[in-house]
This record gives structure tokens, C-alpha cells and sequence, in this order.
């Protein structure tokens, strides 16, 4: 795939037009922790389906020619994803496809197949070498890429635009960091309108290939260790988003699993929201006081979880 360059003000307000009606405005809800600085947080969470994703899937479908989106959708997801595009082809009446990774969490592949949803399960390799490819022989119908496409990175980018309508005095954001199109689309819109607001992208000890990169100074293979904290972290980052998110984002923020699950506790006992890791991440690099001084919002980007899991980890388990 070739490299992607910064998405324009007016990509991304325009898909704001397009997922109006369907995506929540999210609501903000300032959290703090104990003698910490608020955050405020944007419940990405409560959006129908469980995530930010249905802003990006939507864009991507409204992208689609006639006879595209005719021969159906397709996607290699981890969950989110996959779920947003199962939905959105059967609003349309058309057959979908989802190629995930055979680690991916019970709880976010039982609904695909509830959505009607065709589940093909292959190692991790296979799967992230669709992502680099932008495709895979076995999808039928038009490939969704979950980050590394402009309608994608558009319609996540919508969340941008309404942190800094909602907090004009806004210092900066932090993200989390799956495949980068979340963080580079917030980025690219935030920046687009005040320049001087940091966004910073959340990761986790054991699978943090941003900020491995970063001190390379380009993608790097990093030994990735799996945990419940399933919606970010990969081996690599993806060479057709680095050049974007290495010029948009200011930073990672990388945080440990404890400090995940201590921001998962944080939100379910102080706000009752139910956050899936890869969301709380983004409050436990907010919490670190890494992100500097001034207003600081997280983007809490999904909250499906395996309840079990979720039950464990507030009960203060190590799940």
C-alpha cells in the first residue's frame, strides 16, 4: 500500500455529513482520579455497536461506487471493525466478510456471526499481512481497511472536530494506537483547527510499535505480548500510516497493564462506563501526567469486552 498523506479539514467534515444520524455525538465525562488532574473523556463506547469504528466504516461505505458496494464488504479486524462493517452490510442487504486474527477475544467474534457475518480465523501473521497489503485473496466484495484509508481516517477524525468545538480551551488529546487511523484522524482534524493542541497516541508495555518506531525513526518488529488489552498493539507499525502518523501525532504515551486496569476501575466505579482496555488506555496515559499541563480530554474508544473479563479486572484480578 502506498504511504497515505495528512487528510484534509474538509475530508473530514464531510464525513461528518455522512455518519450524521447513525454516530453519536459522544458525550464528554470528566474523570479524575485521586489528587490527579481531570481528564475528560469522550465515550466512544456508547456508540451503537460498542465503538468509534462505526464513524469510519460508515465514511469508508459512503466512499463505495454502486457496484462495489454491491458484491458486499469486507475487512481484517480484530473485532471493532469487523462488527461495524457486519452491521453496516446487513442495514444494506449485502453479505459480508471479516478475516480476525484466531487470538480475538470470544466476545468480539460471537457477534459478527449474529450479524450474519462470514468469520474466516487465521494466525496473526496472516492477518496483519492483510492489513499491509490492504486486501486478502479469500475477501469477497470491497475490503474496508480499518485505519490505513482517507474515508476511514476521515470519519475517525470527526471525534477531532467535536473535542475542539467541546473544549476551546483544550491542551491536548490523547489516543489510542491500534493500526494509527484513530490517532491520525483526531490528529489531522485538531491540528487542522489549533494547531498548538498536542495529541498524543496510548500504548501498552509489551506491544508499543509506535513508540518503537519512533526512536528508530521508522517501523520496527517489536516482540508483541498478547493480553486483554486486545484492540491496540501489533508487531509493527504499519508502513502506509507511519509517514502520517509520524508528522500528526507528538508522542506515545506508553503505560503498563496495571495502569489499564487501574483506569478501567477508575471509569466503572467513578463514572459506571464500561471500557474495554484498549479505551481505558487512553485515560492511563492521560493519568500519567505525560500528556503536560492544561485541559486534557482521552478518547475511550470502545467498551466491548468479555464480561468475565471485565468482572475480574474491576474486582481486581489479574485477568
Amino acid at each position: 500500500m502506498e504511504p497515505l498523506p495528512p487528510v484534509r479539514l474538509d475530508e473530514i467534515r464531510r464525513a461528518g455529513e455522512l455518519i450524521r444520524g447513525t454516530a453519536l455525538r459522544s458525550p464528554l465525562l470528566p474523570v479524575q482520579a485521586d489528587g490527579a488532574t481531570t481528564v475528560h473523556c469522550k465515550l466512544e463506547n456508547l456508540q451503537p455497536l460498542g465503538s468509534f469504528k462505526i464513524r469510519g466504516a460508515m465514511s469508508s461505505v459512503a466512499a463505495l461506487e454502486p457496484e462495489q458496494l454491491a458484491a458486499g464488504l469486507s475487512t481484517a479486524s480484530a473485532g471493532n471493525m469487523a462488527r461495524a462493517v457486519a452491521w453496516l452490510a446487513r442495514r444494506h442487504g449485502i453479505p459480508a466478510t471479516a478475516l480476525i486474527p484466531d487470538s480475538a477475544p470470544a466476545a468480539k467474534v460471537e457477534p459478527l456471526r449474529a450479524l450474519g457475518a462470514q468469520v474466516l480465523r487465521v494466525p496473526f501473521e496472516r492477518w496483519w499481512q492483510a492489513l499491509e497489503d490492504g486486501g486478502h485473496p479469500e475477501l469477497a466484495g470491497a475490503f474496508l481497511h480499518p485505519c490505513a484509508s482517507r474515508p476511514m481516517i476521515a470519519g475517525d477524525g470527526t471525534i477531532g472536530l467535536e473535542l475542539v468545538e467541546e473544549l476551546p480551551d483544550l491542551a491536548a488529546v490523547v489516543v489510542p494506537f491500534g493500526g494509527g487511523g484513530l490517532s491520525s484522524g483526531v490528529a489531522c482534524a485538531v491540528k487542522a483547527l489549533r494547531p498548538d493542541i498536542r495529541v498524543y497516541a496510548a500504548e501498552v508495555e509489551g506491544a508499543a510499535p509506535f513508540a518503537a518506531a519512533l526512536a528508530a525513526g521508522r517501523p520496527v518488529e517489536i516482540e508483541r505480548h498478547p493480553s486483554f488489552v486486545d484492540g491496540i498493539g501489533s508487531a509493527a507499525v504499519l508502513p502506509a500510516m507511519w509517514p502520517l502518523a509520524s508528522s500528526v501525532l507528538d508522542g506515545s504515551i506508553v503505560v503498563s497493564l496495571e495502569q489499564v486496569r487501574a483506569a478501567m476501575r477508575l471509569l466503572a466505579s467513578r463514572a459506571r462506563v464500561v471500557a474495554e482496555g484498549a479505551g481505558a488506555a487512553a485515560l492511563a496515559a492521560a493519568l500519567t501526567g505525560k500528556a503536560g499541563h492544561g485541559p486534557l480530554a482521552a478518547v475511550v474508544s470502545g467498551g466491548n469486552i468479555d464480561a468475565g473479563v471485565f468482572a475480574r479486572i474491576v474486582g481486581g484480578d489479574r485477568a
